[in-house]
């Protein structure tokens, strides 16, 4: 569509241009309840836009995305619609220095989860909506100048059907059948927000006595959907909510600046959540239909926490352009563990960093299309794709090294005087950097430029030299980084030294020295004269962003002693960097899988080891030689029944292993026990199979061909609920037929008809590594449609199809050459489709070498 895809330069010049004064917008959501024919369904918004012009007589334009425009009035001219409503953009000519634009549009309810999104429950029939804009989706809702520098006050009004209750960032109040919300702080675009619809709604209060003596009241509320209200436990949300609330005030001096404080949890999300200022909006999954993990809890907490800091990085301070996303995402990331680990209960959450996060971001960090935490963003698309690992979690990762580098203490003491200096403006890097220049002292533009301005991972290596007496004469620590990206950073990293000391073997650390790694080598004297190390641990305690290596004698241990190392950071860390020389191809996987195998049933952090599964997953089905593949499913289902049948009766380890059994059942003797399972006919004691588990052990029987479509309507008909649907469409297409598969795809690929959600499922179901042959004829479909699925679709739709249906279980050169010959011919297309297609190659080709390496260890 012309001018969808906004430049950085269009935005710079039109910021130049104008300033916004404030907006007043309508929305008459009556039309989103009743049977209608008319396709799409649509909403009337009407928008009352005041701002100003640096030069009068210029021009401009506003962005609206909608089927139709009723009316254009600009500074009391009535405009032809037709004339300057092109679909994306409304030409704004002859400005004045005071102007007052009205426009008065048709805008369409959203199935994807962009703009104003409508979800009707298939338990009773409810409609549900709410919005989401980031990027820049505010336009399909209603006119405005989008992009994220020209913050500007809000007054919304919305009109919603009869018993509805809506929200919005402000605090809102019912009167002649019309909400109406108080007025808005300053803010972007892309984090205004509205939800509406008969939602289940619980409220509480949290009061603090500030140190001037004054006393905030913050009210907070929390809602779901009426069918998720028996299992919403809104007072754990309320809990970690209240020591967030405490956590930020104690260390940013400035107290919550937005009023109310509602978190709403919604059908069909497309993120984890989003931080609306007052009305901050997470994907319903977190609220648990079924007993889950305390690893599920603490991800949930961690997003909450991350959405709060939001709060104030990005929504008080907010980043000029998409360039400095990071200066939002990176923080809220850092801060959501920050305060996590230091206020609730979930006290163990950076070893959850260093195993989880921090496995995102290298990924993200060793493709073609890494960038700098500091990206080079040219328009919309790119933004869009750029939430990424690297802004999240390794722009996490490199605060966790800035606070390292620079001390606890000047950190948030630059944050505090950040958010004064430009509460409810827009900063760019060197804003940052010169509040913790002033708190530090520190010289903050190299630092910058080796961590924020360049690419890609380092590789850290300890050399031990070791005198006849067994003593270390000298350890010195290696930094290496690949040719692309060739930048030796300066790294501030703990050096442990472990030994068996105790009676049962531990390995536990008996030596650390703290040093600043700079250049090709590095020695370690504080460790000079010390007895020799069964292992020697770089980046313990993870103070630093890097990829660790290990000595031979040190790597020799961890194959056989791994499960001894008492610290749970230590083991995450050791994990984590056994994991990274797998997917590098210098470990066999079948030495991997080993490895899980022998030491994952003594894992005691349930997080890594939830994240030692899928590590397992994909080992087993991407990096796995493929005549040896059979027999690593065989071992891995074998493995994982035994710590099953001997874990805790009852134990979130239990039911972790039970989940990770089902993944790799295969054989007919396991599929009978998952068939057993879902009967009663067999019992694992205190495995409580509740309805979520019973989905889980449901779809391998479905891609194995042991439960057929009326098996699955049987379990639909016992969940028949959104997320029973959800999990029944996914179900439906991992069945192993070529007919199946011709209606997945038709489904996805040649028609529009499903929501976001229900393409998520569908494609998470196409593809099953048991099913390889099954899906080969889709390798050439594939190429032959990606281009016409970007242009036809929205971006979110079409970024779910690129990924989800690359042809990755083809993992041949043929498919590598295939993807190579796309590339080739389409070297004019969209940047952003490009950089997808370019990812899924480089993990095809990373594939094809670790099963290289796999090969020749059989």
């Amino acid at each position: 569509m012309p001018g969808e895809n906004l430049t950085r330069d269009e935005a710079r010049e039109r910021a130049s241009l104008i300033s916004v004064d404030g907006y007043e917008v309508s929305l008459d959501l009556r039309s989103a309840v009743g049977d209608t024919d008319a396709e799409p369904r649509t909403f009337r918004s009407v928008t009352t836009l005041r701002f100003r012009c640096a030069e009068p007589g210029a021009s401009t334009f506003a962005d609206l995305l909608a089927p139709s425009v009723t009316a254009v009035r600009l500074n009391g001219r009535d405009l032809d619609p037709g004339a300057v409503f092109d679909g994306s953009r409304i030409l704004l000519e002859d400005l004045r220095e005071e102007n007052e634009l009205v426009v008065d549009a048709q805008c369409a309810y959203s199935r994807t989860g962009e703009g104003m999104h409508r979800f009707v429950d298939p338990e009773d029939g409810e409609v549900y909506l709410y919005t989401q804009y980031e990027p820049a989706d505010a336009r399909r809702v209603f006119a405005n100048f989008e992009q994220p520098d020209l913050k500007a006050p809000y007054r919304f009004e919305v009109r919603a059907p009869e018993g509805w209750t809506v929200w919005s960032n402000g605090a809102g109040e019912q009167a002649d059948g019309v909400w109406r919300f108080a007025e808005t702080k300053p803010i972007s675009t892309y984090i205004t927000a509205v939800v509406a619809g008969p939602y289940h709604y619980v409220t509480d209060t949290y009061e603090r006595v500030l140190e001037d003596g004054t006393r905030l009241e913050i009210p907070l509320g929390a809602m779901c959907r009426k069918g998720l209200a028996r299992h919403f436990d809104a007072d754990d949300v309320f809990l970690v909510t209240k020591q967030g609330l405490d956590f930020f005030h104690d260390h940013f001096d400035y107290p919550y600046p937005f009023g109310k404080y509602d978190q709403a949890f919604v059908p069909e999300y497309n993120l984890g959540a989003m931080e609306n200022p007052g009305m901050v909006t997470f994907r319903e999954e977190y609220i648990f239909r079924g007993r889950v993990t305390r690893a599920s809890y603490e991800r949930r907490a961690n997003v909450v926490l991350h959405e709060m800091a939001h709060m104030w990085f990005g929504d008080l301070v907010t980043m000029r352009w998409w360039d400095d996303l990071w200066l939002k995402e990176s923080f809220a990331d850092f801060m959501g563990t920050f305060s996590m680990v230091e206020a609730t209960r979930f006290d163990n959450g950076w070893t959850t960093f260093a195993n989880n996060r921090k496995a995102w971001a290298y990924r993200a960090d060793q493709l073609p299309s890494t960038h700098p935490v500091t990206a080079d963003i040219r328009d919309l698309q790119d933004a869009k794709l750029n939430f990424d690992g690297i802004t999240y979690a390794k722009g996490a990762s490199v605060l966790k090294q800035l606070v390292a580098y620079v001390g606890r203490d000047a950190f948030l003491e630059g944050a505090r005087r950040y958010f004064k200096r430009h509460a409810y403006g827009n900063t760019r890097l060197e804003d940052l950097l010169s509040v913790l220049h002033e708190t530090s002292g520190r010289d903050m533009t190299a630092w910058s430029r080796a961590w924020l301005q360049t690419a890609g991972v380092n590789a850290l290596t300890p050399q031990v030299i070791l005198n006849a007496e067994g003593r270390i004469t000298e350890l010195a620590v290696v930094q290496e980084a690949p040719e692309s990206h060739p930048t030796l950073r300066p790294h501030r990293v703990a050096v442990g030294l472990y030994r068996r000391e105790d009676a049962d073997g531990s390995l536990v650390r008996y030596a650390r020295a703290e040093v600043d790694v700079d250049g090709p080598r590095t020695v370690v004297a504080e460790l000079a004269g010390a007895d020799a190390p069964e292992l020697v641990l770089v980046n313990d305690d993870d103070l630093t962003y890097c990829k660790v290596r290990f000595d031979e004698n040190s790597l020799a241990t961890l194959r056989e002693r791994l499960g001894e190392i008492t610290d749970p950071l230590a083991r995450a860390l050791c994990w984590s960097a056994l994991w990274n020389l797998t997917r590098d191809a210098l470990m066999p996987a079948r030495d991997f899988l080993d490895l899980v195998l022998r030491f994952a049933g003594r894992e005691t952090d349930i997080g890594v080891l939830q994240m030692l599964h899928a590590w397992a997953r994909t080992a087993l089905v991407h990096y796995a030689a493929p005549l040896w593949r059979a027999t690593g499913e065989r071992l891995l289902a074998q493995g994982a029944l035994h710590e099953l049948r001997i874990a805790e009766p009852g134990s979130q380890h239990q039911l972790t292993w039970a989940r990770f059994f089902a993944s790799v059942a295969s054989d007919a003797a396991d599929l009978q026990l998952l068939q057993g399972l879902l009967q009663g006919t067999a019992k694992i004691d205190g495995l409580d199979v509740d309805q979520e588990l019973r989905w889980a052990l449901l779809e391998p029987l479905a891609a194995h061909g042991a439960a057929d479509e009326s098996a699955l309507a049987a379990e639909l008909a016992r969940d028949d609920t959104a997320s029973g649907k959800r999990h029944h469409v996914r179900c439906l297409a991992a069945r192993p037929s070529a007919a199946v598969k011709a209606q997945a795809w038709a489904a996805v690929v040649e028609s529009d008809a499903l929501s976001n959600a229900l393409v998520e499922a569908t494609i998470a179901g196409f593809a099953q590594p048991s099913q390889r042959e099954l899906v080969t004829p889709y390798v050439p479909k594939y190429f032959a449609v990606i281009a016409r699925i970007w242009e036809e679709r929205s971006i979110q739709i079409g970024m779910d199809v690129v990924r989800g249906l690359f042809p990755s279980l083809q993992d041949s050169p043929e498919t590598l050459e295939a993807t190579d010959a796309w590339l080739a011919a389409h070297a004019d297309a969209p940047p952003a489709l490009c950089r997808l297609v370019l990812e899924a190659r480089d993990d095809l080709a990373r594939a094809l070498r670790a099963q290289e390496c796999d090969a020749t260890a059989g």
